[in-house]
């Protein structure tokens, strides 16, 4: 008896002190709020989440209580620094201490639950996959003349399909047609509006966003919800989705095993699979795989086509609410290229109002409000404060984009703000959609070119008007990963047609 006595009182003490340990700030640790043992900060700043609407909110509400622009929380596990100046943002983003990716269950959930793919590695496995991406779209035509052929392709697609309907919701168009863009550096062809490819990799990809932001909180800092509640965590929900998403990649790697030669490589896929049949046995051969290849394809989808298509969105519901600046946009742009033809990419720089209207919409819309997460490779400082190796880094590119002493009214949408007295496009190291460093967004210049083209050619051809008998729709956008406009529909107004749709 004594000695179960004994032994109790060993594990209450050993049990206290791992709670006390748990409690502890680490030295010299950025300011907040003090947490508990095991959860952490998680129900407080899910308390915030609700009153404030958006997690970079909560953030914002407790950089003003402690009075920092570096925010020091533990959420679950995980120590986790927000930063939201622009000179820590800098550091974050540039410095290779914070090039790390959490290895959290959440993190790896993300890409079928595997540290895989390019946007949630990093180290040697990160850089070979990055490398070999950026290296072979080149070599399929990114970046070049063939990457403005194809988006004027899915231009005409889309101005024959708006010219078809009088009352349209814009966003899911944008989001077809800029998958498409996509589709043909990866997967070498185009896709019909209706094709059941799209229209599945469309839902599914919309699927998956809602459900993250509904559970990934609860899986991300307590994963052992998975086992007691699979349903209500989302976890059965994700895995189903993940599943259903690898099965749709698989076919469509395993046609163009089929199909490819080394001799014709005509898209990524075939290049991939290149590498994997090619290289002499060794560690390099190893990384790339089919499993690899189908997070990768993930990867260029989920940062690609939706980051995209709701900036346009975003853009186009600003120019609805806003119709005196949509009439110096189109009137700079029959300045520039008339009637007769499209702009193009050339066309860029005698367009600055339009570059300003654009810009300005990606400041006040911020699509990813946090960049991130980070993960900090060795111990290291930011600011004057220790940051311990592992800790998870959250960049406020909102709080930047928002920021009142550098932009004097941000919540006022004022493209002149990126003009200077010669009416240029002025560029503002404040201004960082694509993000910075080695790790800045990997599409950013098939991005740039989808906004500009889609959105001057739609507007050389229609006006975007209010739908009719409905009120002006909000500019408040949805929480989730990404923002992205609430659901509006517009009427669409031939130039040289204004009745109709009338």
């Amino acid at each position: 008896m004594a000695v179960v006595v004994v032994l109790c009182i060993a594990l209450f003490f050993i049990a206290a002190l791992y709670l006390l340990q748990q409690s502890l700030r680490p030295n010299k640790y950025p300011p907040g709020p003090a947490w508990l043992p095991i959860v952490g900060n998680v129900f407080y700043v899910k308390a915030l989440l609700k009153e404030h609407g958006f997690q970079h909110s909560a953030f914002g509400y407790l950089d003003k209580i402690y009075r920092t622009n570096i925010l020091g929380l533990k959420l679950g596990q995980d120590l986790t620094v927000v930063v939201s100046s622009i000179e820590l943002i800098r550091e974050v983003l540039t410095r290779e201490e914070f090039e790390g990716r959490p290895v959290s269950f959440f993190f790896k959930l993300r890409t079928m639950g595997r540290r895989q793919g390019i946007t949630c590695t990093d180290g040697k496995l990160w850089h070979e996959q990055r490398s070999f991406a950026v290296r072979h779209l080149r070599k399929v035509g990114y970046g070049k003349e063939s990457m403005e052929q194809a988006i004027q392709t899915e231009l005409s697609e889309l101005v024959l399909t708006l010219d078809q309907e009088e009352r349209v919701r814009l966003g899911p168009e944008f989001a077809k047609s800029v998958l498409n863009v996509l589709w043909m550096f990866v997967a070498g062809n185009r896709l019909t509006q209706s094709c059941s490819y799209i229209n599945k990799l469309l839902y599914l990809m919309d699927k998956r966003k809602q459900v993250f932001d509904m559970s990934g909180g609860k899986l991300s800092q307590m994963p052992w919800l998975r086992f007691v509640a699979p349903d209500f965590s989302g976890y059965s929900l994700i895995t189903e989705i993940n599943t259903a998403l690898e099965d749709f990649f698989k076919e469509i790697i395993e046609k163009h095993e089929q199909t490819h030669s080394c001799r014709n490589i005509r898209d990524f896929i075939d290049a991939y699979l290149h590498q994997m049949h090619d290289e002499e046995e060794g560690e390099l051969k190893k990384s790339f795989t089919v499993d690899q290849l189908i997070v990768v394809c993930l990867d260029f989808f989920i940062a690609g086509s939706q980051t995209t298509s709701n900036t346009l969105d975003f853009a186009f519901l600003l120019v609805l609410l806003h119709p005196d600046i949509q009439k110096k946009v189109r009137e700079e742009i029959c300045s520039v290229v008339g009637t007769e033809r499209r702009a193009t990419l050339s066309d860029r720089t005698n367009m600055p109002y339009v570059e300003a209207v654009l810009m300005e919409t990606q400041r006040l819309c911020t699509i990813v409000p946090l960049i991130g997460p980070r993960r900090v490779l060795k111990d290291t400082t930011l600011g004057s404060y220790n940051i311990p190796k592992d800790t998870v880094i959250l960049a406020n590119a909102f709080s930047v984009h928002m920021d009142e002493d550098h932009w004097k009214d941000p919540y006022v949408f004022r493209p002149e703000r990126f003009l200077d007295e010669n009416g240029a496009v002025r560029a503002d190291e404040w201004f960082m959609p694509f993000g910075l460093g080695r790790r800045r967004c990997l599409g950013d210049a098939l991005a740039r070119s989808c906004i500009f083209l889609f959105f001057t050619g739609v507007l050389q051809h229609f006006e975007v008007l209010p739908d009719d008998d409905k009120a002006l729709p909000s500019i408040q956008p949805l929480a989730g990963i990404t923002m992205s406009p609430q659901s509006y529909c517009v009427r669409l107004a031939r130039i040289h047609d204004k009745s109709r749709g009338a």
